[in-house]
């Protein structure tokens, strides 16, 4: 039930025309209180689409009441005119809930440069809100797929309290935040200051470690309502490490779900001098086309892992770095180790170790494979 799971929303996912195959295309979220907190992280990207815009203003008081997002179309760069169409969308969801515009964040996914059919989304709008259901969040985590093959939703009960959450997303995977939308409800009592500091420290260990491609997204949304319906107010540990797990086996689905990938890979960082110069290094492989390229091709070639860490301004020694993947440690000191051929790369799940010897920080990278799939998939994206 993902988004309904929690007590105090209710969801709906209908089609409204926008995708030519007919399928459910435009979601709504509601909360129904009696507490609106919320937080919101959105793309660094400085492209921004006319959603992001919008919403950003939104979200500054800390209260969101409702969340309306549609697939097809990603409203971004469609000039004043798309502008006006987020509005007018913002409107028509306020006027059926009788609150304010200035509470409804608005969120968009789909080919940039596509002008969204305003009068379809209006009138996709009217038929989510006469279709609004505690029970609606599967068919909400539905409506927003682009290229995903299937949905993703997430559930983590705590204390008399629960968190809910779906995503969308399959390419474009890179900080910040991924390709995707995403929207969390809870119903514990989280006041909105605390909520932000909840995201932001879940996100930055989940969505953000995402890095698929390295493209980076216009549209990228992730908003966290609280209803506070349960009446029960968590230590704000607790409840952080509950969002954390969310917004984890969210950012896993994606990346289940990458384009065409044939294998998933955690890049593990140790020994680094900082976190962040974990990250750099773990990111700088992840983003490798000749490495991911290799492990499409189940070649354990560590000379290509050692050639990205090379390319960051992390502390480590060039003539000493150990590298590991799927166990097999192919290198010591910057020399051959183990013989590659016992490297095993036909499961899907891949990891590489590497150990820069300069430090007690460490961090994880998610990434998958470069395939021909993916090649093709995005080469024909919007013919």
């Amino acid at each position: 039930m993902s988004v309904t799971h929690p007590a105090g929303f209710q969801a709906a996912g209908v089609p409204a025309g926008l995708k030519s195959t007919g399928a459910k295309d435009l979601a709504l979220v509601v909360n129904q209180g009696p507490h609106y907190d919320s937080a919101t992280v959105f793309t660094s990207n400085r492209c921004k689409a006319n959603p992001v815009l919008w919403s950003e203003q939104v979200v500054k008081d800390g209260i969101v009441r409702a969340v309306v997002l549609n697939s097809g179309g990603a409203n971004c760069y469609t000039g004043p005119e798309g502008f006006q169409t987020t509005h007018a969308v913002a409107e028509r969801v306020a006027g059926h809930l009788r609150i304010g515009a200035g509470d409804v964040v608005v969120c968009s996914t789909g080919l940039i440069g596509l002008t969204n059919p305003r009068q379809r989304l209006l009138d996709g709008v009217d038929a989510a809100a006469g279709q609004l259901s505690s029970d609606g969040g599967a068919d909400a985590a539905a409506a927003i797929m682009t290229t995903d093959t299937v949905s993703k939703q997430f559930v983590v009960e705590g204390d008399g309290w629960s968190i809910g959450g779906m995503a969308k997303g399959a390419g474009m995977l890179a900080p910040q935040l991924a390709t995707m939308l995403v929207v969390i409800t809870t119903d514990a009592r989280v006041p909105a200051a605390e909520l932000d500091g909840a995201l932001r420290a879940a996100t930055r260990v989940s969505f953000d470690r995402l890095d698929s491609d390295g493209c980076m997204s216009t549209n990228d949304t992730v908003t966290v309502m609280a209803s506070g319906a349960s009446g029960v107010t968590p230590d704000v540990a607790e409840f952080t490490d509950a969002l954390t797990r969310v917004c984890s086996d969210l950012a896993m689905q994606l990346l289940a779900d990458a384009e065409g990938a044939d294998h998933e890979i955690a890049i593990t960082v140790l020994g680094a001098a900082t976190e962040d110069e974990a990250v750099e290094v773990g990111r700088s492989v992840a983003r490798s086309n000749l490495f991911k390229a290799a492990i499409f091709g189940k070649d354990p070639n560590w000379g290509r892992v050692l050639a990205s860490i090379g390319t960051t301004s992390a502390s480590f020694d060039p003539a000493d770095l150990d590298v590991a993947m799927n166990g097999v440690w192919v290198c010591r000191n910057s020399t051959p180790a183990e013989d590659p051929s016992l490297v095993d790369l036909e499961p899907r799940q891949v990891t590489v170790t590497i150990d820069l010897k300069a430090g007690d920080a460490l961090a994880t990278v998610w990434t998958n494979d470069l395939t021909h799939a993916y090649v093709h998939e995005n080469s024909a994206y919007s013919s």
